[in-house]
């Protein structure tokens, strides 16, 4: 009787983070009821997205960050709807309003995603490509696959160049099975504890409760996961080199005080490619494009007029 009582403890224990998972809702026709913006059915699954800015004028395509859905580009979005520009924005898969699609969260997965909503939205070529953090990684895989339909690439904090990882995010990404198991037992938990409490800024807030209720929806760990041995382990050398080769202007902007991306991708990129433009927001940390989106839109407003 003990022995069973201790083997049926073990089994609980170890089914514990996946039957939590299990539990969570899924995002479906209610969660999505009233929210701003549309949704496509789209070959992997739904997603959500939303267009910014006036009716006419050159098309800027904005892909956000790891872990924050696009409520994260907001202040970017309306930046540069007020230059002129329409911005399409739209949630990765397992983030914000759209689906958890099955499958490795690598470059394949988020490219057909992209590819996908641009032809559903028939957004055409001539792209402005906007990419915060892992969605610079998007954005840079997808630019020099297809540098014919871009304009200009935009990083804000991106990822591909170097990317500071814990050492509790890297034994997850490297071990199978195990990582998978301790990753869904305390990520949440550690992630809850790095969101900062509260701020007076209606907008930072807005952002601070979206990462909050990502936790609550099933597929957003998992997600996380995915990505960080998928996309968010390409190191992009050869990608920004092309770029460099066949003239695709790139703007890089940073954050003085990154710790997830440090300020030291900025040599790293300048050596890949000589050409892009690069400008470093005083003060800002990892959060630039909601905590310093007026400096960060200043220094794109620079960077675009020269």
């Amino acid at each position: 009787m003990w022995y069973a009582l201790i083997l049926a403890g073990l089994i609980l224990i170890a089914l514990a983070p996946f039957l939590r998972e299990r539990m969570l809702p899924t995002i479906g026709p209610t969660a999505r009821h009233g929210a701003d913006g549309d949704f496509a059915q789209l070959s992997q699954g739904v997603t959500h997205y939303r267009w910014v800015g006036p009716t006419r004028g050159p098309v800027a395509v904005l892909i956000h960050g790891l872990a924050t859905p696009s409520v994260a580009m907001d202040g970017v979005a309306e930046g540069l709807g007020a230059m002129g520009y329409r911005v399409l924005m739209y949630d990765l898969y397992g983030r914000g309003l759209s689906d958890a699609a099955p499958g490795a969260q690598d470059r394949p997965f988020f490219l057909r995603q992209l590819s996908d909503l641009l032809a559903h939205q028939d957004a055409g070529d001539d792209l402005t490509l906007v990419g915060y953090s892992m969605g610079g990684s998007i954005a840079t895989a997808y630019a020099a696959e297809n540098t014919y339909r871009i304009k200009r690439l935009i990083l804000l904090a991106g990822a591909g160049v170097h990317v500071y990882e814990s050492k509790f995010a890297g034994f997850c990404r490297r071990t199978p099975i195990l990582g998978d198991w301790v990753w869904g037992m305390f990520a949440k938990h550690r992630i809850l504890s790095a969101i900062p409490k509260g701020t007076r800024r209606p907008a930072i807030q807005k952002v601070l409760i979206a990462q909050r209720q990502e936790l609550h929806r099933r597929g957003y760990l998992p997600a996380i996961l995915s990505s960080g041995r998928g996309m968010l382990r390409e190191l992009q050398e050869d990608e920004h080199r092309k770029l460099g080769r066949e003239d695709v202007p790139v703007v890089a902007i940073w954050g003085e005080n990154d710790k997830i991306i440090p300020i030291s991708a900025l040599g790293i990129l300048a050596q890949w490619n000589r050409e892009a433009r690069q400008e470093v927001v005083e003060g800002a940390d990892h959060s630039l494009p909601y905590t310093h989106d007026g400096a960060l839109i200043e220094a794109l407003r620079t960077a675009l007029r020269d």
